[in-house]
């Protein structure tokens, strides 16, 4: 494997070319939509991957918020770049012994899918020929860049996409490496040490999707593949690993299309209404029944090559229905998935004789309501299966959330880049590059090895404080009493549990971690009420007390869970006389239904085993009257 990063950080400075606040928001104060499309970039040519996305003829919707102005809509010029935003990274090209450029020329890179109003996003080149030693070794940084943030995607209906203007604009520190990783752990390695950095330069945004890493991959043979947007330093290497897997599965395939002989050309779509108007259920009959057309594609050689297969993650199937949706279609239909999908046996054969086709040739089919678009997902077909017979084509690819990728776009090139017209080149003297040096801080090697040794934490639990930039947390923590082990469960799994996938986790303040440490360490709730008060919080309670109240956890005296004790065991009587002590298990279970969060299980076993013994005492016979 030959790999690389490119490491994006947000800052928490304020937007990068205005002065509102880096804050994301669910308040939507108005909306306007916009079409963009594709234009020649300094060299006059049309970028491959900006003429993809345009081909998709998207429609744009367009959220604004408090978080954001007329310069995220593209209605006002930018203003300059955020001061404190450019000495962060300025601080870290001289951590980085990065050489930094004489002058800043802020830069416009085409890009319209979307995410940005303007159809370009603005970039700015800080540094070059960097180097981070990690492992023992130089690993080089050719690039360090400052550049805006994209807007979020929050829905699609239909060719409508919606964006949320509150992160256009944040602040990113981008760090790219050489392409000389060679391992999924070297790179988790790379990565974690650069996030550490980053985040020691000082104004950095907190919690999920703050930091994102592209991860460039190829293997010999094959051809460099980029992961856009791995949101966990820990999935670095599960990613490209998994990439490095795919274009050795995709080279296989090459070699066994090459061996039958089969010309590289797929066939010409066809109209197969006629073949296929007996279809009663599924995608072809919807298609047919809302007056659209279903067109098939011979693809010569491919029979048996497009399917599952039993130890094999990836299917060529997959391939070319994730190229096929970048027109706009919902997907296709493979030969060796059928009969299926509402198509019999009989309609199988009939549709080989209408194309013609030879026992090792499959075909493939598309149904939609327009006719433009299913030929255009063909086109995008027929092109991918073409590219078979070459191995292994450069493009890029989005994270999914069991480790695998999916087709993106093309890569993008040289040809989307030109001068930003409206911000002027910014002279870099050295007394400005000297004003924003400071310390190098303890790498993430550093941080790992002080952790255990100070603290006594596992290896693993280190490396995870440190890969999620926790360590100056955890230390503060610590040092204001709360014990080691219970701050690194909390800021490791308590909160990442409680979040349970939530798209936005906001990152909590020290004062409120710490009150809530202290919270249950008090007794005012016990460790299995820890995820409620955590979700609470989550929700937006204002404090600690505010949470654990809406938790449902207000403080209960000891008479109340003896009280409560009592009536369970009075209410399970019958259970009491037949079982005595053997009641405690079912009746536990019972009681902590109700005091779960409120007290610690120790308490309420002790109580309810003393509850079990007054009860069976009471019910014995007294002694004889002589």
């Amino acid at each position: 494997m030959k790999a690389g990063l490119e490491v994006h950080v947000q800052l928490a400075t304020g937007k990068l070319f205005c002065r509102c606040p880096a804050e994301l928001t669910e308040e939507v104060r108005g909306t306007f939509v916009r079409s963009l499309r594709a234009v020649s970039g300094e060299n006059r040519q049309v970028d491959v991957a900006a003429r993809f996305e345009f081909e998709r003829s998207h429609r744009f919707r367009y959220e604004m918020t408090g978080s954001d102005c007329l310069v995220e809509a593209d209605e006002e010029p930018p203003l300059g770049l955020d001061e404190a935003a450019l000495d962060a990274a300025l601080r870290l090209a001289s951590w980085l012994h990065a050489r930094i450029v004489d002058e800043i020329q802020v830069m416009r890179k085409i890009v319209v899918d979307g995410s940005n109003t303007s159809g370009f996003q603005r970039t700015a080149l800080v540094a070059v020929d960097g180097r981070l030693a990690v492992g023992g070794r130089d690993v080089s940084i050719p690039t360090i860049c400052l550049e805006e943030d994209a807007a979020r995607r929050i829905a699609q209906e239909g060719e409508t996409v919606t964006y949320r203007l509150d992160r256009l604009g944040i602040p990113l520190i981008e760090i790219s490496t050489g392409p000389e990783l060679a391992s999924g752990e070297e790179l988790r390695l790379v990565a974690e040490e650069i996030g550490s950095l980053v985040r020691a330069t000082g104004p950095v945004r907190r919690g999920l999707g703050s930091i994102r890493e592209d991860v460039n991959v190829s293997i010999p043979g094959g051809s460099r593949v980029e992961i856009k947007g791995v949101q966990e330093l820990r999935a670095v290497s599960t990613f490209a690993d998994g990439e490095a897997a795919r274009q050795r599965w995709l080279l296989s395939l090459r070699d066994a299309l090459v061996a039958r002989g089969t010309p590289p050309r797929p066939g010409s779509p066809v109209a197969v209404d006629g073949e296929l108007a007996d279809v009663e259920t599924g995608p072809i009959r919807r298609a047919l029944t809302s007056g659209g057309v279903v067109l098939a594609m011979a693809l010569p050689g491919f029979a048996g090559r497009l399917g599952r297969s039993s130890d094999q993650p990836f299917w060529f199937g997959r391939e070319l229905a994730d190229h096929a949706r970048g027109a706009g279609v919902g997907g296709i239909i493979h030969s060796d998935e059928l009969p299926g999908h509402g198509i019999t046996s009989v309609q199988v054969e009939r549709l080989r004789r209408r194309l013609a086709l030879d026992p090792p040739d499959a075909f493939v089919l598309v149904a939609d309501r327009d006719r433009t678009r299913a030929e255009r997902a063909l086109e995008r077909v027929r092109r991918r299966a073409e590219q078979a017979f070459e191995g292994v084509p450069g493009e890029t690819r989005d994270p999914l959330p069991d480790g695998t990728t999916r087709f993106s776009r093309p890569l993008a090139g040289q040809e989307r880049m030109y001068p930003e017209t409206d911000i002027p080149p910014i002279a870099l003297s050295d007394a400005r590059i000297a004003r924003a040096a400071a310390p190098r801080p303890k790498g993430a090697a550093e941080q790992r090895e002080c952790l255990q040794r100070e603290f006594g934490l596992p290896a693993e639990v280190a490396r995870v404080l440190v890969a999620d930039g926790e360590a100056p947390a955890f230390a503060e923590l610590v040092r204001r009493g709360h014990e080691p082990a219970v701050v690194a469960r909390l800021l490791t799994q308590d909160i990442a549990e409680a979040a349970d996938g939530r798209e936005r986790v906001p990152a909590f303040s020290l004062d409120v971690l710490s009150s809530l440490l202290e919270a249950l360490r008090a007794g005012r709730f016990s460790k299995e009420g820890k995820p409620a008060v955590l979700r609470a919080l989550l929700d937006g309670a204002p404090s600690v007390d505010a949470a654990i109240a809406a938790a449902g956890l207000t403080e209960l005296s000891e008479h109340d869970l003896e009280a409560m004790v009592a009536r369970i065991v009075a209410t399970n009587r019958p259970l009491v006389e037949a079982r005595g002590l053997d009641a405690f298990s079912p009746l536990m279970g019972d009681v902590m239904r109700e005091a779960r969060g409120r007290y610690d299980g120790e308490r309420v076993a002790a109580a309810l085993r003393a509850q079990l013994e007054r009860s069976i005492r009471s019910a014995r016979p007294g002694p004889p009257h002589g």
